[in-house]
Order: C-alpha cells, then sequence, then structure tokens
C-alpha cells in the first residue's frame, strides 16, 4: 500500500463532467501512474475509491464510491493505493473514456468485495 496525504484542491472538472467527481490533491512521485483501487480518508471517515495518478499534471485524483457529494477543497486527505486496476491510457471520445471509468470503478468495487 502506499499513503499519500494532501490538501484538495480545484481541479479542470473533467472527471466532473463525465458523471466522476474527484477530490486532488498534488502529486510529486513521478514514477506513479494509472488508476487504482484506493481508500480515501477524510477525517475520520473512510471512502473507497477509484484513484487515478497523472504524473504529466502533477495530480492524484480520487473518485469516491457511494460519497455524497459535498465541497471538500481545503480539506486535508489521505489517499491510500492499494492496487493498480490499469495504466494510464488516451481516449479518442469523451464516450470511451466515460466507458472506462466505468469499468474501473466496478473493478474497484469488485477488488473491495473480495477483501471483504
Amino acid at each position: 500500500m502506499q499513503k499519500y496525504i494532501g490538501i484538495v484542491h480545484e481541479g479542470a472538472k473533467r472527471a466532473a463532467a463525465l458523471g466522476f467527481p474527484t477530490v486532488n490533491i498534488s502529486l510529486e512521485d513521478t514514477s506513479l501512474s494509472g488508476v487504482y483501487a484506493a481508500c480515501v480518508k477524510v477525517g475520520n471517515n473512510e471512502h473507497v475509491a477509484a484513484a487515478f495518478a497523472d504524473p504529466e499534471r502533477g495530480i492524484l485524483e480520487a473518485y469516491l464510491l457511494d460519497f455524497s457529494p459535498r465541497t471538500l477543497y481545503g480539506e486535508t486527505i489521505t489517499i491510500e493505493l492499494y492496487e493498480r486496476i490499469r495504466r494510464s491510457m488516451k481516449f479518442e471520445t469523451d464516450k470511451a473514456r466515460r466507458s472506462a471509468i466505468a469499468d474501473d470503478v466496478a473493478k474497484v468495487r469488485e477488488y473491495f468485495k473480495k477483501r471483504a
């Protein structure tokens, strides 16, 4: 497991436009890349998440599954990465990107279901 701590900042909202709003923290680890099964700790609460590490943009973003939307900007969170689901990919269309994210979320759910 790899652990990253940071302050949530506003991103480009590309994932939110596809229906998958994320929390974003800065990422200095340029060796980390791809989509991961993750947990995000916000205060005393822990949430299962699909996380995407993008070293090119220097960002680690996480889509919290089954999370009631609220703004977390300015809050310190911890993102724990457990297993890489897939490598980073380029997509030709938003439809292809949305489909891949939905598949990632299903794989993250399955990963944590097996761990339970």
